[in-house]
């Protein structure tokens, strides 16, 4: 094999090559490609436990296929217990990845991925560094049976927090949801949070091999498709297939259209918007909610449907929902999805979708003549309280909610939010909005999920189950109700979430994509010119750079350094390599 990017270091006489073949012997004496696998376990990160094993089946496919597998660390993002969210460092993991590439003889990736932010990262660095790559995913962790029916994590936990509130569940049978909830084991959320959401949405955009989606790390069938993973990375790279020419528009555009027929995680929007900034691609508002309008909910999954992640694979996966979607392409007259997109194995999706049984008139996955839900399951809204747009997840939110006025409830922080909502002598009405503000990429910093606030204790009591939400912040993908997020420009940098005051009247307006601030803009106008933004915390280090460069949610909250390279920024045309 010639060309190989490896070669720059390996090749030649001098004592640089000579040191560079010492440093890596198999590969020094010809030994094929270089192939990183890029290794994101951590015991602090249950969510990515099971790629412990499936690594080592993917070295196996990568000698098998006559390539040199070489591991290194990557920082591991697990939601669980990063604070104040492990959204703060998707991006300084995807950056490890580049750099990683950038500084060393590899030819090609297997990026391991888990819990949410991982998967991120891993689709940024992947895009970024622009080498033949491949993910390799955990899956979901088994659900344990909770009051007769297996525990929807995360979602099945918001529900019970509410009740709880409400007083309606005791501490006994509090403290059993936790016990089942550890009894769950590794691996990621059961439903169709942001793990599974991007899981999925990996494997539409062709960057993993097809039929990850859903399936138990643990299980025999992945470790053999990891250890295919490795083979075909190899493939990947005597073929030269980079992920910049398989992520196309219409590969990013099945995937907004799965993302919508899925009711995923509205967190897989700011991700894609990142991804395709990173490639040259529109991933705008604008562009997302054209995409969605017709699209509606096809898969039967938590927390907008009945089953778990785990019963996608059973159900047909990934082809079997875009037979769906094709399918809908019809009955609409729409373009639908593009199956000349490619797969993660190198061939068009229309001969997945071929081969995949057909969608159902009440299982899994739905036929586009019998949703689970109507079109659109997710929205982008504009309006003079988020002029650069916010997103809401229509398929999560109360349908009574979704044209409503009321007044403001503003909260500035999360210890701010969580006392005066948890407060039974609160004066709050029933047709109130919370609003849950300097959250944002650079007001936390990092963009915590914070955005899906608890009801007011005083309507948790007297029954009320959800109000209008409207926040700079983001929500867990288990999570649901009527929430406007990702609010743009957030408070933190003087965007008219800022200069909510408590009574203002804010007006939600979903089918004319509208979410307004009811306040004349002259009085507007006089609070901008006294107001100044919070005081910077003490930031050090990565925290600091972060708030320093990132940017908004519609863009993808990226670092202005990482996205939108020219193509001479790729890794791919480093200098020639020199003396270390």
């Amino acid at each position: 094999m010639s060309g190989l990017r490896s070669d720059r270091w390996f090749g030649g006489d001098d004592e640089v090559a000579v040191l560079h073949r010492v440093a890596l012997p198999a590969r020094g004496s010809g030994g094929g490609p270089v192939i990183g696998i890029a290794d994101t376990t951590s015991d602090l990160n249950p969510c990515n436990a099971p790629l412990a094993g499936l690594m080592v089946a993917a070295a196996r496919g990568i000698r098998a296929a006559g390539a040199i597998p070489v591991r290194f660390p990557v920082m591991s993002l697990g939601e669980d217990l990063m604070k104040p969210t492990a959204m703060l460092y998707r991006n300084l993991a995807a950056m490890q990845i580049e750099e990683q590439v950038r500084s060393n003889p590899i030819d090609g990736l297997v990026l391991t991925a888990g819990c949410d932010k991982t998967v991120a990262a891993a689709l940024l660095g992947a895009a970024s560094a622009d080498v033949p790559a491949l993910l390799l995913l955990s899956g979901p962790r088994s659900a344990p049976i909770w009051r007769g029916r297996p525990l929807g994590t995360g979602t099945d936990l918001w529900r019970a927090l509410e009740e709880r509130r409400a007083g309606l569940l005791d501490d006994d049978a509090w403290h059993e949801l936790e016990a089942c909830l550890t009894c769950a084991g590794p691996g990621t959320c059961t439903t169709m949070g942001t793990a599974s959401t991007l899981a999925l949405l990996t494997e539409v955009l062709g960057l993993c091999l097809p039929g990850c989606t859903g399936l138990d790390g643990s299980s025999p069938v992945a470790e053999q498709l990891a250890e295919r993973t490795g083979a075909r990375v190899v493939e990947m790279v005597e073929s030269g297939a980079r992920p910049a020419d398989v992520v196309t528009q219409a590969a990013l555009d099945n995937a907004l259209r799965a993302l919508a027929a899925v009711g995923g995680s509205t967190n897989a929007v700011i991700h894609l918007a990142a991804l395709a900034g990173r490639l040259g691609l529109d991933g705008s508002l604008a562009h997302a909610d054209a995409l969605w309008r017709d699209v509606p909910l096809l898969a039967d999954v938590e927390p907008c449907g009945r089953y778990l992640a785990a019963a996608l694979p059973d159900a047909g996966g990934v082809p079997t929902l875009l037979a769906g979607l094709a399918e809908l392409a019809e009955r609409t007259a729409g373009t639908g999805v593009d199956l000349t997109a490619v797969a993660g194995d190198g061939r068009p999706w229309q001969q997945h979708v071929a081969l995949a049984p057909r969608p159902t008139a009440d299982g899994v996955l739905r036929t586009a003549e019998h949703p689970v839900a109507p079109a659109p399951t997710m929205v982008a809204l504009t309006g003079s309280l988020a002029p650069d747009g916010c997103v809401l997840k229509v398929a999560a939110a109360s349908p009574d909610l979704l044209q409503h006025t009321g007044p403001a409830l503003v909260l500035d922080d999360y210890e701010d939010m969580r006392r005066r909502l948890d407060d039974p002598d609160l004066a709050v009405d029933d047709d109130v909005v919370l609003v849950v503000r300097g959250i944002g990429p650079v007001g936390a910093p990092g963009m915590p999920e914070w955005g899906m606030a608890p009801i007011p204790a005083p309507l948790v009591r007297r029954g009320v189950r959800d109000v209008v939400r409207v926040s700079d912040g983001r929500m867990s993908g288990t999570s649901f109700g009527t929430v406007a997020l990702h609010v743009a420009p957030e408070a933190q940098v003087g965007g008219p979430l800022a200069h909510v005051r408590d009574g203002d009247r804010i007006r939600l307006d979903v089918p004319a994509r509208r979410l307004d601030l009811l306040v004349d803009p002259a009085e507007l106008a006089r609070r901008a010119a006294t107001w100044r933004p919070d005081a910077a915390a003490d930031l050090r280090g990565w925290p600091l750079l972060y708030r320093q460069h990132v940017g908004q949610a519609p863009t993808g909250a990226d670092l202005d350094v990482l996205a939108a390279p020219r193509p001479e920024q790729r890794v791919r045309v480093e200098p020639t390599v020199g003396r270390s």
